[in-house]
């Protein structure tokens, strides 16, 4: 499939645009995403339709707590990724590509993928995901746009590293967006992502300005984006920039692919968590069994409005329209009674 987003240089090269490493690839060769390549001057998505990972999941798992709470959604995930992080935790399937992916995938159209989340009752619609849809962009964009037909949401979840034209041209078939901040520092992204911070502070300031749902995690790792100074700075930011009602998830780390320093303590995530509550009204732990720390208080009168265990949950004071039973303070803009 014919890429989008690309100028052609001399000799058959081609300039990538559509995230900010602006790869310039030489012809049959890929960008550091692995699944964009340069055949003959023509920029091909060597990864359309090529499935890596496919399941119903709750909605909570992507991890969105404020968009339609309690409902499935139909998780979607291909190859490649356009970062490289040495704590991955997909690393099988976002550190590859096409030609050198070894486990069985399936391939299918966007009309084939609709049929499928149209299967469930229960399904609200799509979230891409498991590696970053970014370098999947015509497939998660074509996909979206069949799943809009149906009247079914979509859902990106996104390390957020992204140029600003396409991911304008999303807003009008992404629903709601799952943004991985992963630190507040640039040398942290340069050292440990191969990328950097500020497209993808552009990338949060475009989707709130943009009124799209927005969502974010941050998955803390031990002295390496957990310094106290640093993290209030970055959740100011946040609410300065994306606004307090911004759904922040405070992620629990463990050793992983390239990265083997000791798990986060559920102390510093506590104490990041109190960090956060001066600045966001709802901030949650995840990746640990800590389920007080995953329901949802109303952020005026402190009514228990959500009750969570894992990714089960009891809705206990909401009105039809998801407002607080007790004060009418409105909690979710999209809610499925």
């Amino acid at each position: 499939m014919d890429a989008l987003y690309y100028t052609v240089k001399e000799n058959n090269t081609i300039q990538c645009e559509l995230c900010p490493h602006n790869c310039i690839i030489k012809d049959k060769e890929s960008g550091i995403c692995k699944v964009r390549k340069n055949v003959d001057g023509k920029l091909i998505s060597t990864n359309y339709g090529l499935i890596s990972s496919m399941g119903f999941d709750p909605i909570e798992k992507k991890p969105l707590y404020h968009f339609y709470p309690g409902e499935e959604i139909l998780s979607v995930g291909s190859l490649g990724c356009n970062l490289k992080c040495k704590f991955c935790q997909n690393w099988q399937i976002s550190q590859t590509g096409v030609e050198k992916f070894r486990r069985e995938s399936e391939k299918l159209s966007p009309e084939q993928v609709a049929q499928i989340a149209q299967s469930k009752q229960s399904n609200v619609g799509v979230a891409y995901t498991y590696n970053d849809p970014i370098v999947f962009y015509e497939f998660m964009l074509h996909t979206a746009q069949k799943i809009k037909e149906n009247n079914q949401k979509n859902v990106m979840v996104t390390n957020g590293f992204i140029n600003n034209k396409p991911l304008s041209n999303l807003h009008s078939v992404i629903d709601a967006y799952s943004i991985d901040l992963k630190a507040f520092n640039n040398d942290f992204f340069v050292k440990y992502t191969k990328s950097k911070l500020t497209p993808v502070k552009q990338t949060l300031i475009n989707i709130a300005k943009a009124n799209k749902h927005l969502e974010i995690t941050n998955l803390v790792i031990p002295t390496l984006n957990d310094n106290p100074k640093e993290f209030e700075q970055m959740v100011q930011w946040i609410a300065e920039n994306t606004g307090k009602e911004t759904v922040l998830h405070l992620s629990r780390y463990y050793p992983t692919y390239e990265l083997s320093i000791e798990g986060t303590s559920v102390n510093k995530l506590l104490e990041l968590k109190e960090i956060a509550k001066n600045y966001l009204n709802y901030v949650y732990i995840g990746n640990v069994n800590l389920p007080q720390e995953n329901n949802t208080y109303c952020s005026k009168c402190g009514e228990l409005i959500i009750k969570r265990s894992g990714y089960r949950i009891e809705k206990l004071s909401l009105t039809p329209k998801g407002n607080c039973n007790k004060c009418g303070n409105p909690i979710f803009k999209f809610y499925k009674e």
